[in-house]
C-alpha cells in the first residue's frame, strides 16, 4: 500500500517525542465524510509474542456489505517502543503498516481495535494509521480511554455521545442487547454518525464487529501455536 510519506516520522522516538508527533499530526485529520460505501472493510488487531518482543499485527479484508471473509494477512517485527497509555500507536502500527503492505488489494475503510479521537490528545491509533495511509478510519474500542457518558440504553443500536467536557469526541455504542457497549470514534476522513453506521452494519450477533472479532482471531498467539 502507499504511505503518505509527507506525515511519515521515525518510529524509533523516546515517549516525549511521539506525543509531539501526535500533536503535530492531529491537525491533519478530518472528521468529514471522505468515504464512498465501501466494497471492502479492513479489521486490524495487534498481540505480541517473546514475552512482547514481537509485535504481531493482523488485517482481514471482508466484503460489504456481505462480510465474507476474502483476504488475511499477518507480519511479525521487533517491538521497538514500550507500553505507554495514550501511545499506542507507536507500540503497534509499524508491525500493522508491515502487514498492510502484503494486501493484494487496498481497502475502503478501516476498523482500528483501538481509540480514534477518544483520546486525550485527539490522536489515537485510528487516526495516526488512517492519516498515514490515507484511508477512512474508524476506532472501535472495548474500554474507555478518555471522556465521559450518561447510561446507554440496553437494546442494539442505542448510543450516547462520548463526552470530554462540551466536546463530543466519540459514541458509547450498544453493539448487541444486554451486552457492553463498545467506544467508537473517529479516526480520519468519516464523520461519527457514518462510522456507527459502518460499525453497527458490520456487526452480527456478536459484541465486537466482525472485523474485530476476525482480526484477533489472527491476531492471537493462541491462533499460531494451535496452527
Amino acid at each position: 500500500m502507499d504511505h503518505n510519506h509527507k506525515l511519515l516520522h521515525a518510529w524509533d522516538v523516546t515517549p516525549r517525542e511521539a506525543i509531539a508527533i501526535q500533536n503535530r499530526l492531529r491537525r491533519y485529520i478530518r472528521v468529514a465524510d471522505r468515504v464512498r460505501t465501501p466494497a471492502r472493510v479492513a479489521g486490524i488487531d495487534v498481540g505480541f509474542e517473546d514475552q512482547g518482543r514481537t509485535t504481531r499485527a493482523a488485517v482481514v479484508i471482508l466484503d460489504f456489505p456481505s462480510l465474507s471473509l476474502e483476504e488475511t494477512v499477518t507480519a511479525r517485527v521487533p517491538t521497538r517502543f514500550p507500553y505507554v497509555p495514550g501511545l499506542l500507536s507507536f507500540r503497534e502500527i509499524p508491525a500493522i503498516l508491515a502487514a498492510m503492505d502484503r494486501l493484494q488489494r487496498s481497502p475502503d475503510l478501516l476498523l482500528c481495535d483501538g481509540q480514534g479521537l477518544a483520546h486525550p490528545r485527539r490522536f489515537g491509533l485510528a487516526c495516526h494509521l488512517g492519516l498515514l495511509l490515507g484511508l477512512p478510519a474508524i476506532g472501535v474500542g472495548k474500554t474507555r480511554l478518555t471522556g465521559s457518558h450518561t447510561p446507554v440504553a440496553d437494546s442494539k443500536g442505542a448510543w450516547t455521545p462520548l463526552l470530554d467536557g462540551d466536546e463530543v469526541i466519540g459514541a458509547v455504542l450498544r453493539t448487541r442487547t444486554g451486552v457492553k457497549p463498545v467506544y467508537v470514534s473517529v479516526g480520519h476522513r468519516i464523520s461519527l454518525e457514518r462510522a456507527i453506521h459502518y460499525v453497527l452494519a458490520c456487526t452480527t450477533r456478536y459484541r465486537l464487529p466482525e472485523t474485530t472479532r476476525l482480526a484477533h482471531r489472527y491476531a492471537s498467539c493462541r491462533q499460531e501455536r494451535a496452527a
